[in-house]
């Protein structure tokens, strides 16, 4: 009797292990229609009451036909190097403009590099004393040459408020 019960045992063990090896295999190929409906980079719809910039007006997909790349250099072109040193770059650049001076910025920075150089170009809001923003002009350059070994120069344009394209 014994031994009758410990061969129901093993089969009903094989049986449960082959139920689970099956389902295991069934439940692990999940399939689902993709969703083709691209949000990165959109400016949410409201009632005509949201102003928006020029960046924020032009969908990320018309970026060199519509408006251009915030950053010129020739690290894109055929056989190039450096790309990727000059975007970890470009980040740095923008993260010490936005931190330097801090709820000034109106626009997004645009960076040109033209052969040593580098030009940062942006529009700002009038939000400290002119020799405040000379200061921080000169200290910027100052610092961002000796750190990238080239001459950085800043070109900003002082604006009362936000530049607004349109309303959505």
């Amino acid at each position: 009797m014994a031994s009758l019960r410990s061969l129901h045992h093993i089969q009903s063990t094989l049986l449960a292990t082959r139920i689970l090896s099956q389902s295991a295999c069934i439940q692990t190929l999940h399939t689902s229609v993709p969703l083709q409906k691209v949000k990165a980079g959109r400016v949410k719809i409201s009632k005509g009451e949201k102003p928006i910039t020029y960046e924020q007006a032009n969908f990320p997909f018309t970026i060199g036909v519509k408006k251009n790349w915030n950053s010129h250099h020739t690290g894109n072109l055929k056989d190039e190097e450096g790309a990727a040193e000059r975007a970890l770059e470009d980040f740095f650049l923008r993260k010490f403009i936005e931190g330097t001076f801090h709820q000034c910025l109106a626009t997004d920075l645009i960076i040109k590099r033209r052969g040593n150089q580098i030009f940062l170009v942006s529009l700002m809001l009038r939000r400290l004393a002119p020799q405040k923003f000379y200061f921080l002009i000169g200290y910027t350059e100052e610092l961002l040459s000796h750190w990238f070994k080239c001459p950085v120069k800043m070109e900003v344009q002082i604006v009362d408020e936000r530049p607004i394209y349109k309303w959505i």
